[in-house]
C-alpha cells in the first residue's frame, strides 16, 4: 500500500494536460470586460472540441487506471450492486405492475401479474431496446380501461423523448411515434388519445444545445399521424415558458400548468363536462400551486400562497377568487411536501427536519391518522385510484435500502411487503443529525453517517454532499455507492443547505438570487463543524455535488480551496454569465438571476466558478464529470471550467475531467455506466484522501 501511494504521488507530478488553445473573446457587462478565452468549447459539434474531449479523456483514463485498487473497487461495487431491487406495485386494470432489476441489469424491467400472488410476466423490457442499455422509458401511462398505455422513451440520457403506444392485452406497439417531446407527461382522455407537451421541430445538429422555446400542449388521437395532432394550448407572447397539461382522475377537469422557470406557477382549467374555454384558476408566477385532484365540482390545490410551508385548499373553478377558497389542510410549522389521493382519502407528507411524516385525511380535511413509519427516513408513494382499498409505499434511509410496505386504507395498518437482501449489514452503520450555525447564525442541519466504532481523532476520510437550490430538499436515502465508501471507513455527510425547501419557502429564498452566497457559507460552516468536532481535517475532506450541486462545489473550491482536499463537481452549472444561453437554462433565471441585468450580473460574477479561478492557487484534487448527451446542463460548462482550472492550478493536485459518452444529466443511466463512474470517482477520492482499499 505504501508503494501504491508513492506511485500515485509520482503520477500526480507527471500529469501532462492537453494544450487548450485560447481565443481573443471578451464581453462587456455594464462596463466590466470579461474574458472568455475558451468560448470555442461551447461548440460540441466542432472537430476541435471533439479532439479536445478525446485528449482529456485519454489523460483522465490513464490517471484513473494507474490507481492500484481501481479494478478492485469496481469489482466490489459490482458485488454490492448485485441484489434484486423492486419498486412498489401499482394497479392497472386486472393486473399489478412492478419494476424489478435482478441486480446488474442496465435497466429495470416492468412486470405484471394477476393479484399479489400471481405469476409475474415481462410487460416491458428496456434492455431489449438497445444493446448497451442506454434506452430508458418512463413509467407508462395507462388509459382508465387499461386498453392502451403510452410511454416516453429517452436515448443516451438526453431530455428529448419520443412517445410510443402499446396495446396492453397483446403488448404490441401501435404503428405511431410522437417526437420532439421534452418536459412532458402523458394524460389520457378515455381510450381515444392523450395530451402531451412538446417543442417545435428543430435542427438535429443543435438539438443538444439549442435554446428550448415555444413549449405547447397537443392532443394526439390514436391512429393518426403526429402532424394531425390538435394544438390545445400555447403562449405565443412568452416563448420561454414551460406548459404542462393533465386531466383529473375522473377526466372532468383539464388543468394547464404554466411556469416561467423552475419555480412559480400559473394554473388554467377547463371543465370538460361543461365545455367552453380555459379559465384562469390561479394567476402566476409569484407562488407555487398544483392541482392534486378534484372532489366533485371543486379542485384540491396544494399551494404556498399566504402559506410559506404550503397548505391545501378547495377551489370552485367557477368562482376561483381567493376569498372563495375553502381550507382543507392548514399551514403548519413543518413543510407540507407532497399530497396525493387514493381510496377517497387524502395523503399528506410533511418534512420534519428533512425526515418524512405522513398523515391520512378525508377529502374534506378531517385528519384521520398519522401513519407509523419505521424510523427517521424518507417515505414515498402515497397515491392511487379512487376505488383502491390499499396502497403500497416505500421507505428508505441512509442505512436502509428501499423497503416496500402494504397499507390498508380503512384500518391504517402497514405490513412489510418486500425487503431487499443486501450484501452489507446495515446494522453496522449509524446516522446522526446535528445542527450547526452558519456565518449569519442560521441553524443548519446535516446528517452524518459512519461505521460504528468511529474514532473522533480528526483523521477520518469524509465526504460532504450538498445541493442547495431549486426548492429541492435532500432527505435520507440509501445509496449502494455511498455504502461502499462507508464500508471503506469513510464518513458520509449530507447537508440540508438553504436553497432547498427542507423548511419551506423562506429556506428556499434564503439560498437563491442575491442570497446565493448563504448556500456556500453553509458548506464552509459544515466543513468547519466537522473539523472542529474531530471528524476530519482539510487533508481528509472531499466535497461532491451534481448539477446545481456542481455549481456549489465549483463556488466553494474557488472561494476556500484550502478547506478541501478533493472536489467532485458533476454536470455542474459553472459559467454563471452564459448559462441561460443554452437549452432550458433560461428557466433557471428565477433561481440565479441573469447576467444581462446589472444587479444580477454583479452578484453572479462574484461567485461564478469559471470566473473566480486565480492563477497559481493550490486547488483541491478535482475530478469534473459530464456527458456528451447532457442537454440539461450542457457539457460546455464543464469543458470551459476544466480548461481554466488546469491553467490556474499550481499543479500540486490533479485537475481532471471525465466525459462520458451516450449519457446525459443522470436520468436513465444504465447500471453498467453508473458502476463504471462510481468506480472512477471513489478511486479518485480514496487515492487523494490517502485511503487504502479494504
Amino acid at each position: 500500500m505504501i508503494a501504491g501511494s508513492i506511485l500515485m504521488n509520482a503520477a500526480d507530478a507527471q500529469i501532462k494536460y492537453p494544450d487548450t488553445k485560447k481565443v481573443n473573446q471578451s464581453d462587456d457587462y455594464f462596463g466590466t470586460k470579461v474574458e472568455d478565452p475558451y468560448r470555442w468549447l461551447e461548440d460540441d459539434n466542432s472537430d476541435e472540441t471533439k479532439a479536445w474531449v478525446v485528449e482529456q479523456n485519454t489523460v483522465t483514463n490513464a490517471y484513473l487506471h494507474a490507481i492500484p485498487f481501481r479494478d478492485k473497487i469496481k469489482q466490489r461495487l459490482e458485488e454490492m450492486w448485485n441484489y434484486a431491487k423492486y419498486s412498489s406495485p401499482f394497479k392497472e386494470g386486472g393486473h399489478y405492475y412492478f419494476y424489478k432489476n435482478d441486480g446488474l441489469q442496465n435497466q429495470s424491467v416492468l412486470y405484471r401479474q394477476v393479484g399479489l400472488t400471481g405469476k409475474p410476466e415481462v410487460f416491458l423490457d428496456p434492455n431489449k431496446m438497445s444493446k448497451d442499455g442506454t434506452a430508458a422509458p418512463g413509467v407508462p401511462a395507462f388509459t382508465k380501461s387499461a386498453k392502451y398505455c403510452a410511454y416516453l422513451l429517452a436515448q443516451s440520457g438526453s431530455d428529448w423523448q419520443e412517445a410510443y403506444i402499446m396495446d396492453v392485452k397483446s403488448k404490441k406497439l401501435l404503428d405511431e411515434k410522437i417526437q420532439w417531446i421534452k418536459f412532458s407527461g402523458i394524460s389520457w382522455k378515455g381510450d381515444d388519445g392523450f395530451y402531451y407537451s412538446r417543442y417545435p421541430e428543430g435542427d438535429e445538429k443543435d438539438k443538444l444545445k439549442g435554446k428550448n422555446e415555444y413549449h405547447k400542449v397537443y392532443y394526439h388521437k390514436i391512429g393518426t399521424e403526429q402532424s394531425a395532432d390538435e394544438l390545445i394550448y400555447e403562449d405565443k407572447e412568452h416563448p420561454q415558458m414551460t406548459i404542462g397539461a393533465g386531466l383529473t382522475e375522473d377526466e372532468r377537469f383539464l388543468v394547464i400548468n404554466k411556469s416561467q422557470g423552475t419555480s412559480g406557477d400559473e394554473l388554467w382549467v377547463k371543465d370538460m363536462k361543461a365545455g367552453g374555454d380555459f379559465t384562469l384558476l390561479i394567476k402566476g408566477f409569484d407562488n407555487e400551486a398544483s392541482v392534486i385532484d378534484n372532489d366533485g365540482d371543486r379542485l384540491l390545490v396544494k399551494t404556498n400562497i399566504d402559506a410559506a410551508n404550503y397548505k391545501i385548499v378547495s377551489i370552485d373553478p367557477k368562482s376561483p377568487a381567493k376569498s372563495n377558497w375553502k381550507q382543507v389542510v392548514p399551514v403548519r410549522t413543518k413543510l407540507l411536501q407532497n399530497a396525493g389521493t387514493a381510496g377517497g382519502k387524502l395523503f399528506v407528507s410533511y418534512l420534519s427536519d428533512a425526515s418524512s411524516k405522513v398523515y391520512q385525511y378525508s377529502l374534506k380535511g378531517r385528519m384521520e391518522r398519522a401513519i407509523t413509519l419505521p424510523g427517521i427516513g424518507t417515505a414515498s408513494g402515497f397515491g392511487g385510484k379512487a376505488g383502491d382499498t390499499d396502497i403500497f409505499y416505500s421507505y428508505t434511509s441512509f442505512n436502509t435500502a428501499p423497503t416496500i410496505y402494504h397499507y390498508n386504507i380503512s384500518t391504517g395498518k402497514s405490513d412489510l411487503f418486500r425487503r431487499p437482501e443486501l450484501k452489507i449489514n446495515p446494522d453496522e452503520y449509524v446516522t446522526i443529525q446535528v445542527f450547526f450555525k452558519s456565518r449569519d447564525s442560521a441553524s443548519v442541519p446535516m446528517f452524518i453517517t459512519y461505521k460504528k466504532g468511529l474514532k473522533l481523532d480528526g483523521n477520518n476520510p469524509t465526504l460532504i454532499y450538498g445541493y442547495g437550490g431549486f426548492n429541492i430538499p435532500l432527505t435520507p436515502t440509501f445509496s449502494i455507492s455511498n455504502a461502499f465508501f462507508l464500508n471503506q471507513g469513510g464518513v458520509y455527510v449530507q447537508v440540508s443547505l438553504r436553497g432547498g425547501n427542507e423548511y419551506g419557502e423562506e429556506w428556499h429564498k434564503n439560498g437563491m438570487l442575491q442570497k446565493k452566497q448563504n448556500v456556500f457559507n453553509d458548506v464552509f460552516a459544515a466543513a468547519q463543524y466537522l473539523i472542529g468536532n474531530k471528524y476530519t481535517n482539510p487533508s481528509k475532506l472531499a466535497l461532491r455535488g451534481g448539477s446545481n450541486g456542481g455549481l456549489l462545489v465549483g463556488a466553494c473550491i474557488t472561494q476556500h480551496p484550502e478547506l478541501f482536499k478533493v472536489a467532485i463537481p458533476q454536470v455542474g452549472v459553472l459559467d454563471m454569465l452564459r448559462y441561460h444561453q443554452f437549452t432550458i437554462g433560461w428557466a433557471w433565471a428565477v433561481e440565479y438571476g441573469r447576467s444581462d441585468k446589472k444587479e444580477d450580473f454583479d452578484n453572479l460574477y462574484k461567485y461564478s466558478p469559471l470566473h473566480n479561478l486565480k492563477k497559481g492557487t493550490t486547488y483541491p484534487a478535482t475530478l469534473i464529470t459530464t456527458a456528451d448527451h447532457d442537454d440539461r446542463v450542457v457539457p460546455a460548462h464543464s469543458f470551459k471550467f476544466a480548461a481554466a482550472l488546469q491553467e490556474a492550478n499550481d499543479g500540486k493536485n490533479p485537475t481532471l475531467i471525465r466525459i462520458d459518452s451516450k449519457a446525459g444529466h443522470g436520468a436513465g443511466k444504465p447500471t453498467s455506466k453508473v458502476i463504471e463512474e462510481a468506480a472512477d470517482i471513489w478511486s479518485f477520492v480514496m487515492s487523494n484522501l490517502g485511503m487504502e482499499f479494504k
